[in-house]
């Protein structure tokens, strides 16, 4: 043992050397940084960082005094060679023998040594053997120690393990694995590089999937550069150059990403895209209807780029993939023009498409028709690439090329693949000129989550699940309402277009009608049909807006729908569309709630289209009467409903479904006339959400109070029932919601009818809505609040509606400046559109006659809505 006095001589050199190595450290980084900054060479940044770790790690290892058979190898990313400004440094410690107690504190102290120098690592300890073992159990490990860089140490020792690690290598194997891993990432993502927040490292189409090419290609000893690939005829050297630049600028971004969030930052989030752009030199264009933001040219050209990556991932997989498994590659015939090959369409003859252009759709037909075929061959997609500039004014124009068309439209099976195809090929963007422009548009309205045409793409694969039995669980109404509609395809045809127009100013709808229009007249659609899919797009977005934003109790807003519809046909048509539009927006964007309120207007309108006209008188028995056969299944008396139903006017019982006035009877008909407070709660009959009753004798600023105990449990208010009893007791029934509902609802239901009953009881006063924050996305695309007061059309009440972005505490602020004036509210429609509220308010119109009153509730209100 060392006396006190050599280990304090111990340690001086390593606290010496632990700030010089820091030291370094940082200004070689700051120095890499700077010239990066200057020249934007993102490859001689990532090598200068690398370079720069490199030297300070083989300066501290010299110093740990480590055993000669020890290797310290960089793995992973850093073993590639390539450091990004906030990456991990992964590092394999290599031992020739399993450490002995001065070797681990050694190596302890090592570790210990390079996190004090800063330097973020992950690393591990193992033996050649341990090594070996862990790659054959995890093919993460077996991925990082593909790219086994030395940094120290003894060679022999690497050398031993590369040796075994390439006899070990199962190349096929690998394939398999890496393929695997790529298309379950592929699904985190949504099979989409169109995400409007994409991951330059993960997403599909991104530096990943580059990654993935030469991993499998490494292994297969086919090369480790996009030269080595084309030298081997895996790909052509345009291909190759093509690559390059693509994985150039895909490092270049992410370069970008982690110096401006000075992290490790890999997501184009919304925060950062204008940024980022503006470090390009990219600037904002044009004003009004037209302005274009820096960001989304920037995140044009990356959907383009990864569109690129995505073409070629599958040529080069597929590639590798023939040299790896050689099966019989005798082409079979399928028509003239192409074969079968292994499973895959096949051109003929190399000049097939532009021997017979038509060709360039017919392939799409017989992919449609053939659902065994898995894709096409290398061949095909690189011809079929070139080919797509035959596409001009005569080939839009050519009968067969438009009956080629509908024939994809029309397929039974394989359109949603055929349409996708299409698109990556860029065919589908020239056969639709107007479609080409929204290609990687992004989309500013807060709940929407991919570009236009992906958005696009999402509609119509939810079209067609409505089709397929393995779907049917998921939309059972629409997949019964689609299952009897002649004609599906005009359907799809509607999908495609009902977004085409966005971005080019004016009303989206109107214009893709005229598109739409337009192309069922090239291509010969009958005058019938044209005028439903014409009716779909000019009108796609009505059915959302009236069943979100009107009162479906009242006849007339059910009679008025009805008679735009026009019939069943038409209405079928519309709320199947409705549904695949929202529901292809974004995942968080739908709910039961919103389900129940077009089901809802379905049925409603489908019965006034039926012959039975809306009345109230008659929607009233009907409901009282199936709330009534309900109640004799509880064993409720026969008068037990009188008391509380004598108290109740009509629009009670037009606005509650029989399911709620039974529970609310039975929950309050021997509750009458009570002093204290009612709270009753049950999970919501449309399966989503909790719904909470309440009965008390009203006050001013009850729908407030509620509202702020909702607002500190972070739940959400989906909807809300304002009702007034003859006796003046209010009856207000809501539905809210969490995402914790499902794990302990009981627990919730008791917590809520405890605390809501003492917080009316003890009527302490309001305290001051929160100014919360806005979430990071609203904060990137704030829009402007605006409040709208107006007369119903009766004149008896005033609707408020209001938009802004959303925020916790947001409904509370409102209530609280209704409360404030002691405006009554009889209803309020909560829609909440991702980031986006548009609440619709019904409320008592006295207190608002006077104009001067109106604008002073108006600008409290947008005050409120302010952050």
């Amino acid at each position: 043992m060392s006396s006190p006095a050599t280990g304090q001589a111990q340690t001086q050199p390593q606290a010496l050397l632990q700030v010089q190595l820091r030291q370094r450290l940082k200004d070689e980084r700051q120095r890499v940084i700077a010239d990066f900054r200057d020249n934007g060479k993102p490859e001689k940044l990532l090598r200068g960082l690398r370079h720069s770790v490199d030297g300070v790690l083989s300066d501290a290892w010299e110093a740990a005094g480590l055993p000669p058979e020890t290797a310290l190898v960089g793995v992973g990313g850093y073993g590639r060679g390539e450091l990004f400004p906030y990456s991990d440094v992964d590092l394999l410690i290599l031992l020739g023998d399993p450490p002995d107690a001065l070797t681990q504190a050694r190596l302890e102290q090592f570790v210990q040594l390079l996190w004090d120098l800063g330097l973020e690592i992950g690393h591990s300890i193992r033996t050649v053997d341990e090594c070996m073992s862990e790659s054959a159990a995890d093919i993460t490990v077996q991925t990082s120690l593909l790219e086994a860089r030395l940094v120290a140490g003894s060679a022999p020792l690497f050398a031993e393990l590369q040796r075994r690690y390439g006899e070990a290598m199962d190349a096929q194997a690998f394939f398999h694995a890496k393929t695997a891993e790529m298309r379950l990432r592929h699904a985190k993502y949504e099979f989409t590089p169109y995400s409007l927040e994409p991951n330059v490292k993960e997403s599909p189409g991104a530096l990943r999937d580059l990654q993935v090419i030469l991993w499998v290609a490494k292994a297969a000893g086919l090369g480790n550069s996009w030269t080595q690939l084309a030298i081997r005829g895996l790909i052509t050297r345009a291909e190759a150059r093509q690559l390059m630049e693509k994985e150039y600028a895909f490092k270049d971004i992410r370069i970008r990403l982690h110096l401006q969030t000075r992290r490790r930052e890999d997501r184009l989030v919304f925060d950062v895209q204008t940024a980022i752009a503006e470090t390009f030199g990219l600037t904002s264009t044009g004003q009004g209807l037209e302005a274009r933001r820096a960001s989304e040219y920037l995140m044009q050209r990356y959907y383009w780029a990864a569109k690129v990556v995505t073409q070629m991932n599958t040529i080069l997989l597929q590639n590798i993939e023939a040299q790896l498994f050689p099966q019989d590659s005798r082409p079979m015939p399928i028509n003239p023009r192409f074969n079968e090959v292994g499973g895959f369409i096949d051109i003929a003859a190399d000049d097939t498409f532009e021997a017979e252009p038509s060709t360039v759709l017919e392939i799409f037909v017989v992919m449609t028709e053939r659902p065994d075929i898995k894709g096409m061959t290398a061949r095909t997609i690189r011809a079929l690439w070139h080919a797509r500039t035959l596409i001009d004014d005569a080939f839009r124009a050519n009968p067969l090329h438009r009956a080629l068309f509908l024939r994809i439209l029309q397929a039974p099976a394989g359109l949603v693949h055929a349409l996708r195809r299409m698109n990556d090929m860029g065919v589908l963007g020239r056969y639709l000129p107007n479609f080409r422009r929204i290609i990687g548009q992004m989309q500013h309205d807060l709940f929407h989550v991919y570009t236009v045409d992906q958005h696009i793409m999402m509609v119509v694969r939810n079209m067609r699940r409505f089709t397929m039995t393995e779907h049917a669980h998921e939309y059972p109404f629409c997949s019964q309402l689609i299952a009897n509609f002649r004609d599906r395809w005009l359907l799809y045809v509607a999908a495609l277009f009902h977004d085409i127009a966005k971005g080019r100013g004016g009303d989206h709808s109107e214009l893709g009608k005229q598109d739409v229009l337009e192309f069922c007249r090239d291509h010969g659609v009958s005058a019938e049909d044209t005028e439903l899919v014409v009716f779909l797009v000019e009108q796609h977005l009505t059915m959302s807006q009236v069943a979100q934003k009107q009162d479906l109790s009242d006849p007339d807003v059910i009679a008025a729908f009805a008679s735009l519809v026009r019939d069943e046909r038409h209405l079928t048509a519309l709320y199947l569309l409705t549904v695949a539009d929202i529901r292809g927006t974004s995942p968080k964007v739908w709910n039961a709630w919103k389900a129940k309120l077009l089901e809802d207007l379905y049925k409603l309108s489908l019965r006034v289209l039926g012959g039975e006209p809306p009345s109230a008188d008659r929607a009233l028995r009907a409901r009282q009467q199936e709330a009534l056969a309900t109640l004799r299944l509880f064993g409720l008396g026969p008068h037990a409903h009188e008391a509380l139903w004598k108290q109740l006017d009509v629009a009670y019982f037009l606005r509650h479904d029989a399911s709620d006035i039974a529970w609310q009877t039975r929950s309050l008909h021997d509750k009458l006339g009570r002093a204290t407070p009612v709270v009753k709660s049950r999970l919501a009959p449309i399966g989503e959400g909790l719904q909470v009753t309440v009965y008390v004798k009203d006050q001013p600023d009850l729908f407030a109070r509620i509202c702020s105990y909702f607002d500190r449990k972070n739940f959400s208010i989906l909807d809300a029932k304002i009702h007034t009893t003859r006796d003046g007791y209010a009856l207000d029934t809501f539905l809210v919601t969490d995402e914790h509902f499902a794990n302990n609802y009981r627990d919730i239901i008791s917590l809520i009818e405890h605390e809501l009953c003492e917080v009316l009881t003890r009527q302490e006063a309001l305290s001051p809505p929160l100014r919360a924050r806005l979430s990071r996305m609203s904060r990137s695309f704030p829009i402007a609040p605006t409040v709208e007061l107006r007369p119903d059309e009766r004149g008896q009440f005033w609707l408020l509606s209001i938009a802004a972005n959303d925020r916790t505490g947001l409904l509370y602020a409102i209530a609280s400046v209704l409360a404030r004036y002691r405006i009554n509210l009889h209803t309020a429609k909560i829609m909440t559109l991702g980031e986006r509220v548009e609440d619709v308010f019904l409320i008592d119109g006295q207190a608002l006659n006077n104009q001067r009153v109106q604008v002073q509730r108006e600008t409290e209100l947008l005050d409120a809505l302010k952050i």
